[in-house]
């Protein structure tokens, strides 16, 4: 499985942005999608999760009510929209797939994910 991430880019607080991981190769195997961060001198944390098939969706309490995470089925695509953004928000966004069946007990532990895209990355100006 091949994951590309794209959409990344600068933004101003309150502004919205959207950005995509598209998978490639072996699709079918993959139950859940997720999108991490990693800020400048920070250790890369969870973001959201998305099971595919149910549409399951888990977030981290930083980012409820503002980021929404979505997949279109057939395009093998994961989305995260983000609204009201923060400076704080600034960060590489990493997508992730998961091989195994969702699990929300495991959805933000890095280690339940087996592949990883390149990030994209979202600079938010105060």
């Amino acid at each position: 499985v091949q994951l590309q991430a794209s959409g990344g880019g600068m933004v101003q607080a309150g502004d919205s942005l959207r950005v995509s991981c598209t998978a490639s190769g072996r699709t079918f195997s993959i139950y859940a999608s997720a999108w991490f961060r990693q800020a400048p001198g920070k250790e890369r944390e969870f973001v959201a999760a998305i099971s595919w098939s149910a549409g399951r969706t888990f977030y981290a309490d930083s980012v409820k009510g503002r980021f929404t995470v979505s997949r279109e089925f057939f395009e093998n695509t994961v989305y995260l929209q983000m609204k009201n953004l923060k400076p704080e928000d600034t960060a590489r966004y990493y997508c992730a797939a998961d091989t195994d069946p969702w699990n929300p007990m495991t959805v933000m532990d890095m280690e339940e994910y087996d592949y990883w895209g390149q990030g994209t990355l979202v600079t938010v100006s105060s």
